[in-house]
């Protein structure tokens, strides 16, 4: 987990849209993200994603349709947000959270090549592309 870099700025609120699946972050530099929820569930700095060292890191799929289901503070550092999969081990520190807003097009742009590189899916239950049927339906005999 990123420690709280004394120089990063802190966020002065924190909402959670739940139509649009977006925590909105307000920092005190005046800067403010719309964070997708199910680009801060790919990203969690939890090992389950994040695994316990370089090249652990574990793809998710299905997370399309995530929800923040509760968001506890950790200290004056941090959030620890509870996803709908109930997933609830990632701690965002407030350098983390900023760190996301301010890299979120590139880090999910490099998500979404990870999922199309392993012909995986963001909708929960799809068949990764591998495994669905291409045939029309019909049996020869």
């Amino acid at each position: 987990m990123a420690g709280l870099d004394k120089n990063t700025p802190i966020p002065t609120e924190i909402k959670l849209h739940q139509k649009s699946h977006l925590m909105e972050v307000t920092f005190s530099d005046g800067k403010a993200f719309s964070l997708p929820y199910e680009l801060l569930r790919v990203y969690s700095p939890s090992a389950e994603v994040r695994g316990h060292g370089p090249g652990q890191e574990v793809l998710q799929t299905g997370k399309k349709n995530i929800e923040i289901t509760a968001l506890e503070p950790v200290g004056a550092y941090a959030v620890l947000p509870k996803f709908s999969d109930g997933h609830d081990t990632g701690i965002f520190s407030w350098d983390y959270l900023y760190r996301l807003g301010e890299q979120q097009e590139t880090l999910w742009n490099e998500y979404l090549a990870r999922i199309e590189a392993a012909g995986a899916s963001r909708e929960q239950g799809a068949a990764p592309a591998s495994q669905q049927s291409h045939g029309s339906g019909r049996h020869s005999h």
